[in-house]
């Protein structure tokens, strides 16, 4: 079993990870190919990357994000964490675990390099 992490907003991947709306965590069996368990986390005020949110996701078990679009920095905070990162997801939450699950998902490699808010300055 494994679990893994979805930056979330009304059920779709949110495509800018650190200001997400909650995070929705499976738990997967890799063997089966199904998805045990559901539960979500309130995302942290402010921004993603600078929160402690890799850390609590790493605490849960989380070994794998599934993400949109992410800064370089969260990627290197997340596998700091403990947490694989992979980029390019869009759509509902459900449906990129199972593609996941199915092994058909990549890393897109799409990084932000600029951002409209401060948190990175």
């Amino acid at each position: 079993m494994m679990k893994i992490a979805l930056p979330s907003r009304q059920n779709r991947i949110d495509d800018h990870f650190g200001h997400c709306e909650y995070f929705t965590i499976y738990t997967v069996d890799n063997n089966s190919k199904e998805i045990l368990e559901e539960e979500t986390v309130a995302s942290p005020a402010g921004c993603g990357c600078k929160s402690n949110i890799a850390q609590t996701l790493s605490e849960k078990g989380v070994k794998v994000m599934l993400a949109g679009n992410m800064g370089e920095g969260a990627v290197g905070v997340l596998k700091n964490s403990g947490i694989e990162v992979l980029r390019g997801c869009s759509g509902d939450v459900k449906t990129v675990a199972l593609h996941w699950l199915e092994g058909s998902l990549k890393d897109s490699g799409d990084s932000c390099h600029e951002h409209e808010h401060s948190c990175h300055s």
